[in-house]
């Protein structure tokens, strides 16, 4: 069931979209609400699973990200591979996919030895048949917020 969001919710989601680490003084004031009211929206939007989670991005050259591709043994249930990839290190997004893979997870580490371990760990997972990383060279952003 979808959480039902109102215009001064997408509002200060779209706010907090450009920059986590704003107050939610700063963006009542922006909003022309009161400090609090910013804080009861923001708390039910956690509570209803709207907002996920406040993240920080880290400027490219202090991570290795890449993503890898994964192909699963038609005897190994994909569910029971993408499992097992929530537990290894460096592994932050997981998906199962459709096409020639099966599950693209996202890495990111410190450095190339730290990729190359996580990759690794991946081939060694029960059921895994093969793998494929790209390294990401670079992230572009898109130029439009997404619409709420």
């Amino acid at each position: 069931m979808k959480a039902v969001v109102d215009e001064v919710d997408r509002a200060i989601i779209k706010i907090l979209m450009r920059d986590g680490r704003r107050s939610f003084t700063d963006i009542g004031k922006e909003l022309r609400l009161s400090e609090g009211a910013v804080r009861r929206r923001v708390k039910n939007l956690v509570d209803k699973g709207v907002i996920k989670s406040f993240t920080i991005d880290v400027e490219r050259g202090y991570m290795v990200k890449a993503f890898t591709f994964v192909s699963v043994n038609p005897s190994t249930p994909t569910p029971q591979v993408a499992e097992a990839l929530r537990k290894v290190y460096g592994v932050e997004d997981i998906y199962e996919i459709t096409g020639q893979y099966d599950v693209v997870a996202l890495l990111a580490v410190s450095d190339m030895v730290e990729l190359n371990k996580g990759i690794e760990e991946i081939r060694h997972i029960p059921g895994v048949r093969d793998t494929n990383t790209s390294i990401i060279l670079r992230h572009l952003k898109p130029s439009k917020t997404p619409t709420l």
